[in-house]
């Protein structure tokens, strides 16, 4: 897949930019934590930072803290493909280390689902 990065939001351009005729999909993990451990579970992301980066087909992570409820996040992140997420990377060692970052702060087993984007603006 041919991507390119342009300037954050708020700047010139949009961020990343899927090139004209190309796809990319979505995970969304909906995260319910134990109570008082939010900044801990976003340490614990953030120390994830590299495990992501590092792993093919990823594109980018945003990381969504509800208002509504301070022990809920949605984790968003963009693969080149489904596959690059369910076939690489959870069967890579990368994973069990993600998990080992962030899955001691779990309430309760995530929620995850992808998209394909269809629509940007």
């Amino acid at each position: 897949m041919k991507t390119r990065r342009l300037p954050p939001r708020g700047k010139k351009g949009s961020g990343l930019v899927v090139m004209k005729g190309e796809r990319m999909i979505t995970e969304i993990v909906e995260f319910k934590v134990k109570p008082g451990t939010a900044d801990d579970f976003m340490k614990g992301v953030k120390a994830s930072e590299e495990l992501f980066k590092n792993a093919p087909g990823f594109i980018g992570l945003e990381l969504h803290h509800q208002i509504e409820d301070p022990r809920v996040f949605v984790l968003l992140i963009q693969w080149e493909t489904l596959a690059h997420h369910m076939e690489i990377f959870r069967n890579s060692p990368a994973f069990a280390a993600w998990r080992g970052n962030v899955g001691e702060y779990f309430a309760e087993p995530p929620r995850l689902q992808h998209s394909e984007t269809k629509l940007r603006y």
